[in-house]
């Protein structure tokens, strides 16, 4: 099993920054270049001779990823800028806006006692 995940782990680093930029497309002369936040992980296990002794042999595995679109890169006329995917940021934006504001106001609370 050890060996799978081994496997598995060298694969997505040899896809390395192919999985976060998408291929270049161009529409009505504008290059577009998706971009997205990737992420993968992957674990094993496998029952120890206690274990085994107990309940049985056992072993198992798992995995799994997720990409978030995060804008695109647009060349148009010789000039490529970003250009984010608003609900992507809003997404991520607001419950990291939501904790920053939460622990602000309790070090603000620790800071008057």
């Amino acid at each position: 099993m050890a060996h799978l995940t081994k496997q598995l782990a060298e694969t997505v680093t040899q896809v390395g920054v192919h999985s976060a930029y998408g291929d270049a497309v161009e529409v009505d002369g504008v290059a577009i270049m998706p971009v997205a936040c990737v992420t993968y992980g992957f674990g094993a296990g496998e029952g120890g001779a206690d274990a085994a002794e107990a309940q049985g042999e056992g072993s198992g595995g798992g995995g799994g990823g997720i990409a978030v679109p995060v804008g695109a890169y647009l060349t148009r006329d010789g000039v490529t800028r970003f250009e984010p995917n608003i609900i992507a940021l809003l997404a991520v934006g607001v419950p990291f806006v939501w904790v920053a504001g939460r622990a602000l106001s309790r070090i603000i609370r620790a800071l008057k006692r």
